[in-house]
């Protein structure tokens, strides 16, 4: 499976910024700085983000 970053999962599940935010209980900020590479999610929210778009961490790119 071809990895997949943070935006890529976002469009696909057809989400704003604001309701993947939402979803994780985030800021639409933070969630926006985990899209470009500015900060990266923490382990617990990482799990979050796993559970949400149904992968592993394995087959997501943090980079942009």
């Amino acid at each position: 499976m071809e990895k997949l970053t943070l935006k890529m999962l976002r469009v696909k599940f057809n989400l704003s910024q604001d309701e993947v935010a939402g979803r994780l209980n985030i800021s639409a900020a933070t969630w926006s700085k985990w899209e470009r590479a500015i900060n990266f999610p923490s382990v617990p929210d990482i799990k979050k983000i796993e559970k949400l778009f149904n992968i592993t961490y394995a087959d997501i790119d943090f980079k942009i």
